[in-house]
């Protein structure tokens, strides 16, 4: 009896697996290894395996998420139709030769995203957490109209407390303050941390909450995106989020490197599109609407061409995957990548390894250490093929490299949330700095160049070899598991 009772429930899985092996085959028509990936969950791990699909396996390609109807009074919708004719009839005017040179790139995250393309801005870059949040704390304090501030992680430590702190008191000067954070990375956040600014008139929003008690069913898919905007004049965008591990306080990790990027000039005004459209997603019984006030009048501070590109699964293209391999297609000398994941699908790896086999300097920098241990050897496996393709691959080992970087010929290069997996690239919502202008991307490759010869250490094909069989064994596993990583 005990025997049949037990058939019939593995039958029942079998039914169940093939049911759900056929909604993603022929319903939800996804990429086809992420298909395998799912494929192989299902089948060998069968009943837990269909609850992971129903927690990480939801697709929200194409749903619209994002209402442009009130953003467009600001007249972008015309700016971009004007950006697309003047490119395409050769009459746009370029402010430097790097971006000129650089228009079908432009025009392609223009066209497909509506990143305007904005000039005379000036730039600065962060790479270390007390610098980059010492001075994002002096423009808060310094706000007289508006702060608008969004991360993924925000956590009740020491600096999360610090920025809540100066959040509030500017709230009760009578300054309009915003913040929004996501539910999943900011999971450990404390409600009563946000009781006083929430008590004092600023306004909390979160981005896909939890409806149940202990499972969130949209776990998959979390805005990764870091953007502050404070009087509409000042942006900051990058990826530092607000933790006290972000200013090297981790005993795990120790020092953090990250790059971030501080704004002025007409970018401020797409990246508080953004943050208004994140916004009235995530509260959209008390949306923002479009005033003056949230976009200014501002003078030109600088000499940089930038966009801000967004993406998402909510988004028809991959627009900044898209955008990394145009870069890296159009390169004659160089391409230099910092990332603390490296799992890129077969079109980012093939203009990878195009550009090395093509004689293209190109250079990976990693961490030593793992924050996702499968993540981890899944970038392993991949280091393995750059490196027969003769790129040059280096280790990080002063802490924890998250900076998310890519420069292209000391000309151009791209700044933000974005990491280079399928996560970021389908899953994740995302906002990176794309940049048009050498001086710029010649500073964040000096910096590469100094992590290179002062932090890091060389990984050769030879010394990849001779990796142990347990690790080849880790590797394996993880590369086929990449997919859905």
């Amino acid at each position: 009896m005990g025997f049949e009772i037990i058939s019939i429930f593995l039958a029942i899985l079998s039914i169940f697996n093939l049911f759900f092996a056929f909604v993603i085959i022929f319903i939800e028509k996804r990429n086809a290894t992420a298909i395998w990936a799912w494929i192989m969950v299902l089948f060998f791990i069968p009943f837990l395996g269909f609850v992971l699909y129903l927690i990480f396996g939801q697709n929200l390609t194409r749903k619209r998420l994002f209402d442009w109807a009130d953003i467009e009074k600001i007249g972008i919708e015309e700016l971009i139709q004007e950006q697309m004719h003047t490119l395409r009839n050769g009459t746009f005017q370029f402010s430097d030769s790097v971006s000129s040179k650089h228009r079908d790139l432009i025009y392609m995250q223009l066209a497909n995203d509506g990143s305007v393309l904005t000039k005379e801005n000036d730039v600065r870059v962060y790479t270390d957490g007390h610098e980059k949040f010492d001075n994002l704390i002096k423009d808060i304090e310094k706000a007289r109209d508006h702060i608008h501030l969004q991360y993924y992680i925000l956590r009740s430590d020491h600096l999360g407390r610090r920025v809540i702190e100066a959040l509030r008191k500017k709230a009760e000067e009578g300054v309009v303050v915003r913040l929004l954070y996501d539910d999943m990375g900011s999971r450990k956040m404390r409600k009563k941390e946000l009781s006083g600014l929430e008590a004092a008139g600023g306004e909390v929003a979160v981005f896909f909450p939890k409806r149940l008690p202990i499972i969130n069913l949209r776990l998959n898919y979390r805005n990764h995106r870091k953007i502050v905007v404070i009087d509409g004049k000042t942006s900051y965008v990058g990826g530092f989020n607000i933790g006290d591990e972000y200013l090297g306080l981790s005993k795990k990790f120790g020092y953090w490197r990250d790059t971030h990027l501080r704004l002025e000039g007409q970018s401020v005004k797409t990246a508080q599109t953004r943050f208004i459209l994140d916004w009235n997603q995530a509260n959209s019984r008390n949306p923002v609407h479009y005033e003056e006030r949230y976009f200014p009048t501002l003078a030109e501070p600088g000499e940089c061409s930038m966009q801000i590109v967004s993406s998402g699964p909510d988004s028809e293209w991959e627009q900044i995957k898209n955008g990394y391999i145009k870069m890296i297609n159009s390169a004659k000398h160089s391409v230099y990548i910092q990332t603390p994941y490296f799992i890129p699908d077969e079109s980012l790896m093939d203009a990878i390894r195009i550009a090395s086999l093509s004689g293209v300097d190109v250079r990976i920098m990693i961490p030593s250490m793992p924050d996702h241990p499968f993540v981890y050897w899944a970038t392993y496996s991949h280091i393995g093929i750059v490196l027969r393709a003769g790129a040059r691959v280096y280790i990080y080992n002063n802490g924890f490299i998250h900076a998310k970087t890519i420069m292209v010929d000391d000309e151009i290069s791209s700044v933000g949330t974005a990491n280079i997996d399928v996560r970021s690239f389908r899953l994740n919502f995302e906002v990176n700095a794309f940049i048009y202008h050498a001086q710029t991307t010649k500073q964040l490759t000096d910096t590469f160049l100094y992590d290179m010869d002062t932090h890091s250490s060389e990984l050769t094909l030879e010394a990849y070899r001779q990796r142990s069989l347990w690790i080849r064994i880790k590797e394996a596993v993880s590369h086929l598991l990449s997919p859905i990583l």
